[in-house]
């Protein structure tokens, strides 16, 4: 058994996709951008399951920032090229918006790096498995 935890933070990219196993439980996953600036974008897939993932596809929405509290974890994606690339996800059992909506609309009309931020979020079109951070790129 292998044990890990990890806090993260990151600005929502992808509004919640939810759906349920033939167990009618509920998985909900989205994508966040914990990257430093808005120059540079390092996405990383939350994965929720159950009453988290009811709670994640309810509050969570594209441009607010959450912190997760959850498992890191590793699986396999086919890119658009159609090569296998190992992608780290988080399982979260944890996650808090930063200043709910509110702060969402404050970012949204503060500082410059907010705003690029913010526009960096905005002209996102697809997240796929080449904008992912691979198990190669984890600086430990």
């Amino acid at each position: 058994m292998s044990l890990s935890k990890a806090v993260i933070m990151g600005t929502v990219v992808r509004s919640p996709e939810k759906r349920f196993t033939t167990n009618n439980i509920a998985i909900t996953t989205f994508a966040i951008d914990i990257s430093q600036n808005a120059e540079d974008q390092s996405l990383l897939k939350v994965i929720t399951k159950g009453r988290m993932a009811e709670k994640a596809s309810e509050i969570v929405d594209k441009g607010i920032v959450v912190i997760l509290d959850g498992r890191l974890q590793t699986s396999v994606v086919k890119t658009s090229t159609g090569l296998e690339k190992k992608i780290v996800e988080i399982d979260a059992f944890n996650l808090e918006i930063v200043g709910g909506q509110q702060a969402k609309a404050d970012a949204d009309t503060s500082g410059t790096s907010q705003n690029n931020m913010q526009d960096s979020v905005d002209e996102l079109d697809d997240i796929n498995a080449d904008n992912l951070i691979g198990e190669d790129e984890i600086p430990f």
